[in-house]
């Protein structure tokens, strides 16, 4: 596919939609997404995805450089319809965003076509029902993790190995390298090998906030 057609397949959407190159900037910017961030396509166009949308999961997560949809695109992995938070010309505002993984003609790496669809009134009520559930009962530890974790966060569709879910395990419970290594049966470079795929995976910057985004996520 061109970009040319890329484009025209953006431009043919009711809906705000734009496309992105395989490092995160905006090649495509429809009419709808113009009217709903107010953000011209002249302005919008070779910018980085997160300073136009302005994105933030239900986590509190902004959305970064090293994305992980991007990087499930660029594993040609397909990408589920997530929940974020995004700064339109009024006010924020959640969206539920599906994506279309494309490839372009003169690229080694694909390119993404998100489409925007509003989903405020259902988000946030979903998280008022949320906080007050949490904050009126008294369930079981299991069932209060069952509703707190962030069910359409982009961070659900991380994959990770059965291995790297155990290392975050046992780094949710303070585990240290050494104990963990001795535990698995394995070296200290490896786990340490393990712990830097699991931050670039969960985009995190630490271990701590690793297992922070994955708790929240459900994943563990």
């Amino acid at each position: 596919m061109r970009i040319s057609e890329i484009k025209e397949l953006v431009e043919g959407t009711a809906d705000a939609a734009f496309a992105l190159d395989p490092q995160g900037a905006v090649t495509a910017w429809n009419r709808a997404a113009v009217e709903l961030f107010g953000i011209s396509e002249a302005d919008a166009m070779g910018k980085h995805c997160r300073e136009v949308v302005k994105g933030m999961d239900e986590c509190g997560h902004a959305c970064t450089e090293n994305c992980i949809i991007r990087q499930r695109a660029q594993n040609r992995q397909l990408v589920h319809n997530y929940d974020l938070q995004v700064q339109t010309k009024n006010k924020r505002e959640w969206f539920n965003f599906s994506v279309l993984i494309v490839n372009e003609v003169k690229s080694t790496n694909p390119y993404t076509i998100h489409i925007a669809r509003r989903a405020d009134l259902q988000k946030r009520f979903e998280i008022l029902m949320r906080d007050f559930v949490v904050q009126q009962t008294s369930l079981p530890e299991v069932n209060m993790g069952e509703i707190l974790s962030a069910k359409n966060s982009p961070t659900n569709s991380v994959d990770l190995s059965k291995r790297e879910i155990e290392i975050l395990k046992h780094l949710a419970k303070g585990t240290k390298t050494a104990a963990l290594a001795e535990k698995l049966f394995i070296s200290r470079t490896t786990v340490n090998n393990h712990i830097q795929h699991i931050l670039k995976k969960l985009n995190a910057h630490s271990r701590l906030e690793a297992v922070r985004r994955a708790e929240q996520a459900g994943l563990i």
